[in-house]
């Protein structure tokens, strides 16, 4: 067992938005996180381009906008975002609690890059 979703999602009311739970394992290949967002927070619209990401909503009301479309949330909406595309998550009044899935993020390295240039 990982983590009580129902836990770590409850009283998002008066809380910062923010990441409640995350998937902290080695040797992992998924980032998991329960991300809590309080009544009215907005994650503004962004991309990301590299990776697909699914959303399970478990706790309070909200809108998912994506493109032209915008979707109402409720505990047991699960979303599938490709990559590229463009999203917006609203809360509601009670707030919104939801489950991110999506494949793990490579950690920085310090290397050579293309053309032998030092990265970090």
């Amino acid at each position: 067992m990982l983590c009580d979703v129902d836990d770590a999602s409850a009283g998002t009311a008066g809380q910062t938005a923010g990441v409640r739970w995350k998937l902290a394992e080695p040797g992992r290949q998924l980032d998991a996180n329960v991300v809590g967002l309080p009544p009215g927070a907005v994650v503004d619209t962004h991309t990301e381009p590299e990776l697909d990401v699914l959303i399970l909503v478990v706790a309070g009301e909200g809108e998912l906008s994506s493109g032209d479309t915008t979707e109402p949330l409720a505990p047991g909406a699960l979303c599938w975002l490709p990559r590229a595309s463009s999203r917006r998550l609203a809360a509601g009044p009670q707030g919104l609690s939801y489950v991110t899935v999506h494949a793990r993020r490579p950690g920085m390295r310090i290397g050579r890059g293309p053309a032998g240039r030092r990265e970090a």
